[in-house]
């Protein structure tokens, strides 16, 4: 574990390093933009409006039973905003696209095709790394920006349409705006950025590292996915106790 932890550590150093080499591999930039941002976005909106639905479903008829159903859209709001969108959006890109990454350079590893890349004195890091880690990182708050909004909208037709809440949407929207502040979209943010940059990280390395042929391209991509789901809850808690402390 602590050697995994090492080498994360110095791939994100070499990456960080290769940064002001970006604008070189714009191509491969927009490339990997395309197919992380672009190429997910209708599953990502899917998801989030039948996330906000389920929310509001779940909590819209508790609320009315109190007397609380001017508060649902805050609820919804603050839900979507500081949670569900950022982690429910960093494991659906952990699985659609950290396994592709995972699977993509585990197979050039093992046919060795990284190595022939250091022959030819083109550095593996700043020619396949960077380009997948910048594009993610860009990527993931602009799907859950689209998320949040999706988010709103679900908990919103739910809400009105549910005979057990029966708030208009005017009584929704007001609720939203009197109970999310700026602040609470760029805490998501915030926190989708940092999620991002361990997918990127998590993926790269696994694939990287690959060793044994097809089963162990597998092995990577298993062991990527599983991995960054269960440092994104880590990291979502103590990015959490932070940003409380903060507010």
């Amino acid at each position: 574990m602590f050697q995994n932890v090492g080498e994360i550590l110095m791939l994100l150093w070499r990456t960080a390093w290769a940064l002001p080499m970006t604008w070189r591999q714009r191509r491969k930039v927009f490339d990997q933009l395309f197919e992380i941002g672009n190429a997910s976005l209708l599953m990502a909106c899917l998801l989030s409006l039948f996330i906000g639905g389920v929310l509001a479903l779940q909590t819209g008829p508790v609320l009315a039973e109190r007397g609380l159903t001017s508060f649902i859209g805050q609820i919804v709001g603050l839900s979507m905003c500081r949670e569900l969108a950022p982690a429910m959006m960093a494991m659906l890109i952990a699985g659609r696209i950290g396994s592709s990454m995972a699977a993509e350079l585990g197979s050039m590893t093992v046919y060795q095709e990284i190595d022939a890349l250091r022959s030819m004195n083109i550095n593996p890091i700043q020619y396949l790394v960077l380009p997948r880690l910048v594009a993610i990182s860009l990527a993931l708050p602009v799907l859950v920006v689209f998320s949040i909004l999706i988010g709103w909208l679900g908990g919103a037709v739910v809400s009105v349409y549910n005979y057990q809440i029966a708030i208009s949407y005017e009584g929704y929207f007001n609720s939203l705006r009197d109970g999310i502040d700026l602040i609470d979209v760029v805490n998501g943010l915030f926190k989708s950025a940092a999620f991002a940059v361990v997918i990127g990280l998590v993926s790269c390395h696994q694939g990287l590292h690959t060793i044994g042929g097809p089963r162990g391209i597998g092995r990577s991509v298993t062991k990527a996915v599983a991995n960054s789901i269960i440092l994104i809850l880590i990291l979502d808690y103590f990015l959490t106790r932070l940003l409380m402390h903060l507010d």
